[in-house]
């Protein structure tokens, strides 16, 4: 671009600047359909480099101040900036994408996963409910998280395509973006409000409008606080040694690592069905005898309801150690990912998940978070009968023929 520097050698028309930020709606609708969806991810990608690299918003309309506020980018940010624009003004021009700009790791994501689409639609989600604002969360430090991009997920999974071919072929292929740094609380209430508004714009929708989500009451301000109620990703469930860590240590050592995506985590899980990686909503927990293995390189063995959530931590901690495990690479859920995935899942199927009065559908244990000073580890689950969303906790070492674990793949 000549965003000052000799290297990218496209200089972006005010056509562009303009259709950044203007109300889109007009420009969008002007393309095929097939194509509004690649308007969006582009359009918010560029906002979202923006916001990371702090170029002020308004500069993306000036297509002087862009340049100067490029000039102070390193060469491969400029780059990026660059094929960014190079993308969203072809596009524009065109009415089609630059196929030939996409990069190696977007072709592969696009093949394997049908990247761009879930995570256009799961955005859009998360905006309209209210956790993302200007491409952000706040998280409980205090600190502004940008959203992970599609090209920041696209290249680490492409990355780790050696290592999660097995997983994919075991089906996990569907995406979740949770924003793990925010208030649970915040959180809770985001979902009671979706409900609410779900139930509105669904009037068929069966839910208790006084009471749509109960919750035991230590999940309240429970990841925040000196002395937090939640720990997450234990070992054990054991009130001393459980060696997991609170949200704040995590965020903490996220920034001290330079972890890919600070203050979210990125999943990938099972579809609802496993081998159709366009299907929609997430794969229930099967009630005991009623799950079917997938996968050919190593066949995945359903997890079933009926162990204890104590079985169902050691099964993923045993497989942590043994690349061998068909469950390699797993971990349990937290409340913060059982919301989203709720959320999602009611938005994308109109039914709710784990509505385990049905016989066939199960109680989550969340695995991937613990409550210490009571020994006892969260769970959630749709309750048909009272027609609400109720996260509560249950005792780590009894089974329960409706009860059951979900686990994920982390990026």
């Amino acid at each position: 671009m000549s965003l000052t520097r000799p290297s990218p050698e496209f200089t972006p028309s005010a056509t562009l600047h303009e259709a950044i930020l203007a109300s889109s709606s007009s420009v969008r609708d002007s393309l095929p359909e097939q194509h509004r969806e690649h308007f969006e991810t582009l359009r918010q990608e560029i906002i979202d480099f923006a916001q990371a690299h702090e170029i002020p918003r308004e500069s993306l309309t000036k297509p002087d101040a862009l340049r100067e506020a490029a000039n102070e980018l390193s060469t491969p940010d400029l780059q990026r900036l660059a094929t960014l624009l190079e993308l969203f003004e072809h596009l524009l021009v065109h009415h089609e994408p630059m196929r030939e700009k996409l990069s190696e790791a977007r072709e592969y994501t696009e093949e394997f996963y049908h990247l761009e689409k879930q995570y256009t639609s799961q955005v859009k989600l998360l905006e309209q409910v209210g956790i993302l604002k200007e491409g952000m969360i706040t998280g409980i430090d205090g600190n502004k998280y940008p959203i992970p991009t599609l090209e920041q997920i696209a290249d680490r999974l492409f990355e780790r395509r050696k290592e999660l071919s097995t997983k994919h072929d075991q089906g996990f292929t569907k995406l979740l973006l949770v924003p793990f740094g925010m208030s649970l609380g915040i959180l809770c209430e985001t979902l009671k409000q979706f409900l609410l508004k779900h139930k509105k714009d669904h009037s068929d929708f069966e839910l208790d409008v006084s009471q749509p989500f109960w919750k035991w009451p230590e999940y309240q301000g429970g990841d925040t606080g000196n002395f937090p109620k939640i720990i997450y990703y234990p070992k054990f469930f054991c009130g001393h040694d459980h060696q997991g860590k609170t949200k704040m240590q995590i965020l903490g050592e996220q920034e001290d690592n330079q972890a890919p995506f600070p203050g979210w985590t990125i999943h990938l899980f099972q579809s609802s069905d496993p081998i159709n990686q366009d299907s929609i909503g997430f794969a229930p927990i099967p009630r005991q005898g009623q799950g079917t293995p997938q996968g050919d390189e190593n066949p995945r063995p359903p997890l079933e309801a009926g162990q204890s959530a104590n079985e169902y931590l050691s099964i993923l901690q045993k497989a942590q150690d043994d690349p061998c495990s068909p469950y390699s690479h797993e971990s349990g859920m937290t409340p913060e990912d059982w919301i989203i995935a709720f959320m999602l899942h009611l938005q994308e199927t109109g039914k709710p998940m784990d509505n385990w009065q049905n016989n066939t559908e199960s109680i989550s244990y969340l695995t991937g978070a613990f409550f210490p000073s009571s020994v006892l580890v969260p769970s959630a689950f749709w309750i048909r009968g009272n027609r609400q969303v109720s996260p509560v906790r249950l005792v780590s070492g009894v089974r329960n023929g409706a009860s059951g674990a979900r686990s994920s793949v982390k990026v």
